[in-house]
């Protein structure tokens, strides 16, 4: 028989595995990892916008990220970088998000707009306290996301700015008619609007938004949105609330018990891995110990997004309201020699890790979780990009959203696992983490993630009910958890074809290296 494995959770034994061993497709101590498919009428589809990003005017984000001006001798379309239009366009995004962050809560949009050489500067107090002219303002966002074929994801000014001023904004970019808003914004060279369905109602107001309480802030959510009017059917404003920081469950319980839902159409969460505020450790030279830290803050998610989603079941059973994760992602110390405001950090192979774990657990909850936005796109905290002046990398995290892409608006498919835990001193989380899902056109594309720095794992797949000839797939790895792209040697990380995995006797079996991350289409 087959000998069933104890993780210290629920421990499950199933017909199809046994059948699977008994037949001789593998011997059972060669499983160290088993998946189930679980039955379920329900047709669940994992948002594209689970694939989302946010930009915030922080370090070199906006300012030499995107943004390098129309006089730079960086190839350019209207002072935005070409090359990284371009390689976000093949990592498919979706939806971005801006001007914050805590920015947004000090940002007044009308000087974003009009003439460049009269726009006011203005301080960014909460990003390095250097001066910013508003070169890149409403109609640069909303143009460059039309290049990007992104959603773009507006987030207002709740914390010092005003009811009158946020509607405003509403109306500049969305109203087709006659209207002063609709007026301003064609003397300014755009005559249709944008249609700006996604909005955020400030940001985190339980802090740098303003130090609300949550009532407090449920009241003002209330008068704003009130006031956030949906012009046509094309521009029907989808309302998001300043939503809670990781465990903080009261916050979330107030705004679903306080606010209309009728006004309300998503509420936020905002969840980093950090090791500790005080002292974070480094983006590339950490210990075993500090990974495996930062792994069971990442694995947190799972919780997190389980105990706020039962807490939204209990006023909206019919799953109307949005859970968005609009902030995630590893938080490390600055690299050495930069701005501490500018949040500069490298990516190495465990932040790859823990995207495809993060990845994994939002998809796996696509029921109530439809938006998540990576922190941040470019040069700020986990990015997908880094540059430096004319050059640009691509990041381990760039490479596994773009692997994860073929899950974007495809049908979850459900499934319960049993692993084996990825253990190191008082540290344990399991040790795989995976999701499936079909896409439109049938195919069947099965992601994961093996967090163990050490162990190759075998995880097992009985195929009931899955057809599949043969199987195909990618992989990215790297010899030490702290390998990273740099500028020197760009392609140090990248995916590369994988042979480990095939089907024998109705079971896929996938043999995972240690600290990898594999996507399979199963064809």
């Amino acid at each position: 028989m087959l000998a069933t494995k104890q993780t210290g959770r629920k421990t499950w034994l199933w017909a199809a595995m046994i059948a699977a061993v008994l037949a001789g497709a593998l011997p059972a101590a060669a499983q160290d990892a088993t998946v189930q498919w679980l039955p379920s009428a329900s047709k669940t589809v994992i948002d594209k916008n689970i694939y989302g990003h946010f930009a915030e005017h922080l370090g070199a984000c906006i300012y030499g990220g995107f943004y390098v001006g129309e006089k730079s001798d960086i190839p350019n379309t209207g002072g935005v970088r070409n090359d990284v239009i371009e390689a976000l366009k093949k990592l498919k995004i979706p939806l971005l998000r801006w001007p914050g962050g805590c920015f947004a809560d000090t940002y007044h949009w009308k000087d974003g707009i009009g003439d460049k050489s009269k726009r006011p500067t203005m301080i960014n107090t909460w990003w390095g306290g250097v001066t910013e002219d508003n070169s890149f303002g409403t109609h640069d966002f909303l143009d460059m996301c039309e290049r990007l074929g992104a959603e773009p994801y507006l987030a207002g000014n709740v914390g010092s700015g005003t009811v009158q001023e946020l509607s405003d904004w509403v109306q500049y970019v969305n109203f087709d008619g006659a209207s002063p808003m609709a007026k301003l914004r064609g003397e300014n060279g755009r005559a249709q609007p944008w249609n700006v369905h996604y909005w955020g109602v400030g940001n985190e107001a339980w802090g740098c938004g303003g130090n609300m309480t949550a009532e407090y802030y449920a009241n003002e959510y209330r008068k704003y949105a009130t006031f956030m009017n949906s012009y046509s059917d094309k521009a029907r404003v989808f309302r998001i609330a300043s939503g809670a920081s990781s465990g903080d469950y009261r916050w979330t319980e107030v705004l679903m018990r306080d606010v209309p839902h009728d006004l309300l159409d998503g509420v936020a969460l905002h969840h980093y891995s950090v090791l500790d505020w005080n002292a974070k450790g480094s983006s590339t030279e950490f210990t075993e110990e500090q990974y495996a830290g930062i792994m069971k803050q990442a694995y947190r998610m799972e919780e997190l997004v389980t105990k706020h989603s039962a807490i939204m079941d209990k006023y909206d059973p019919q799953k109307k309201v949005a859970l968005v994760v609009d902030e995630w992602g590893g938080w490390y110390n600055v690299e050495p020699g930069t701005n501490p405001g500018f949040l500069y950090q490298q990516n190495t192979i465990r932040d790859a890790v823990l995207a495809g774990m993060t990845l994994n657990i939002f998809n796996n909850h696509a029921d109530r979780v439809r938006m998540a936005n990576l922190a941040q796109i470019i040069n700020v905290l986990q990015a997908v990009i880094l540059t430096d002046k004319a050059k640009m990398i691509l990041t381990p995290t760039y490479h596994v959203m773009e692997m994860y892409n073929v899950h974007q608006d495809a049908t979850l498919l459900p499934l319960k696992l049993l692993t084996p835990d990825y253990v190191y001193g008082k540290e344990s989380i399991p040790a795989i983490s995976v999701s499936a899902s079909t896409d439109k056109a049938g195919k069947t594309h099965i992601s994961l993630t093996n967090i163990d720095a050490h162990k190759t794992i075998a995880v097992a797949i009985p195929m009931a009910g899955i057809k599949a000839a043969g199987v195909t797939g990618r992989i990215l790895q790297s010899g030490k958890l702290q390998d990273y792209n740099s500028f020197e040697q760009p392609n140090k990380v990248a995916p590369a074809a994988f042979s480990g995995a095939f089907i024998r006797n109705g079971v896929l079996t996938v043999k995972m290296p240690a600290a990898s991350v594999v996507v399979l289409a199963l064809n």
